[in-house]
Order: structure tokens, then sequence, then C-alpha cells
């Protein structure tokens, strides 16, 4: 008994499913810094001698480890070296009696800021895919509803874009494409903004830009003209962007001029 294949496309519901998985972007590792910790947390309450005698040591199990090939990539001990050598420097160069405190030191304190606006960054990196996965799972339902041409688009639809054709294993969306520049002609939704539409020339690729400045310059040469009856238009930019975007630049040209 032969197992049937399964179906292409897949369902729709499957679909969503699976390429709706949002990938949580998650802080690099980083041997080096986490050596400088440690030292850090060693170091707290230590005099300049206690920091000097520290720093001895470090010295020699670095030169230890010099001895050892499978040590010789290693980050973390030339990182916790480096550190050692700061802070013994730090009180060296302090009033005596002073002991490391790393809340009051400046260079910790300043990759903490780091640090935070590093969260702060993958924080609105992780909200973004997750806005952008629910936009494009919407776009879909409207596809399969046969009402993507009803819709208007929205601020980031053209990432949205990317991630349906993504899903699709890298294949242009023709509806997608046509339906963003139809909306781009008629300057509908987020495209009402001229920053906007500035905005999607460096968004869109060049067959929807070319589609959409020539369905605008049709749609001024024979007015009243319903946009959703040019296909034709959208072959041409398919086929020669450029010649489109020729074509469409000769239109806007060629327009008489008001007196």
């Amino acid at each position: 008994m032969t197992t049937p294949l399964p179906s292409w496309p897949p369902r729709s519901t499957d679909r969503r499913t699976a390429a709706s998985r949002v990938t949580v972007p998650r802080e690099p590792l980083d041997s080096a810094r986490t050596g400088r910790r440690w030292v850090r947390r060693r170091a707290r309450g230590m005099n300049a001698d206690a920091a000097a005698a520290a720093l001895d040591v470090a010295r020699f199990d670095a030169r230890q480890n010099s001895r050892h090939e499978d040590l010789a990539g290693d980050e973390r001990g030339p990182a916790e070296l480096g550190e050692w050598e700061r802070i013994t420097q730090l009180l060296a160069d302090a009033p005596p009696g002073t002991v490391y405190d790393p809340d009051t030191d400046d260079v910790v304190r300043a990759e903490l800021a780091a640090d935070a606006a590093a969260a702060a960054a993958r924080e609105a990196e992780l909200r973004e895919a997750i806005r952008i996965a629910a936009r494009a799972d919407e776009l879909q339902a409207l596809r399969e509803l046969g009402t993507l041409a009803q819709a208007e688009p929205r601020t980031g639809d053209e990432a949205v874009r990317d991630e349906l054709t993504r899903r699709a294993g890298g294949y242009i969306q023709d509806d997608v494409d046509a339906w963003l520049a139809r909306a781009l002609a008629s300057r509908l939704g987020h495209y009402r903004d001229p920053a906007a539409r500035e905005a999607a020339a460096g968004l869109l690729t060049p067959p929807v830009l070319a589609h959409a400045a020539l369905l605008a310059e049709l749609a001024r040469l024979v007015p009243g003209t319903d946009i959703g009856q040019l296909a034709f238009a959208a072959r041409l930019a398919t086929t020669e962007p450029e010649a489109t975007a020729a074509l469409a630049a000769h239109l806007t040209h060629a327009r008489p001029q008001a007196h």
C-alpha cells in the first residue's frame, strides 16, 4: 500500500501555524565579558595591595595557559588578565585606603548602560517580529478569502511582504505585489502620507515600484480608470521593470502643463 503524497500547497491553517513562529533574539555569548565580570566580583572590596597580589596570580596563570595549545584561542583568560591590570591601576591611582567597588566603576557603568540599550533593542526587534508575523497571518487570511484587494496597507507592510515571500520559500507573491502597487498608485492607507510614499522607494522592489508608477500615470491619462482592470501593467513591470519605469517617466513628462 503506497503512502499518499502530501498536498501542495499545504492547508492554510498548517501553513500559518508553521510560518508564524518567531525567532527570539538572544544575547550572544561573550566569554571575554564573562571573564571580566568574574574578575569584578572577585575584586569587590579589595584594596590596592590585594588587587596587585591577584594580578600576580593572573599573570602566572596566563604564563601557564600559554603552554597549552588548546587554550591558545581562549578569550576569557586574556580578558581576565586585562581586567585585573585595569583594576589594579585604578586602585593605584586612587587615594590610599580605597577599595574596589564595581558599582562606582565608570567602565562598568558604561558597559551596563550599553547592555541595557542592547537588551532594549532586542526587545524592540522581538516586538516587531511578532507584529510582522501577525500581520502576515492577517493578510494571508484575506488572500484566502479573496478580499486582499479591498484591504488598505499599513505602515510596515513592506516588511510583511518580505515575510510572506519568505514563507513561500522565496517565491514572489504576485497578488501581494499587485496589491501594494495599486495602493501606492492610488495613495491608499499609509501611502496617503508623502513620507511613506518616499520611503517605499527604498522598501519595495523595482517591479512593484515600476508597476505603481505606470498605474498612476495611466490613471491620470484616463480619469476614472479602474486600476484593478490594468492587469497588463503588472505583467510589463514583472518582465521589464526598467522599461516600465521609463515608460511611466515618459508619460509624466508628456502630460500637458497647466497654464
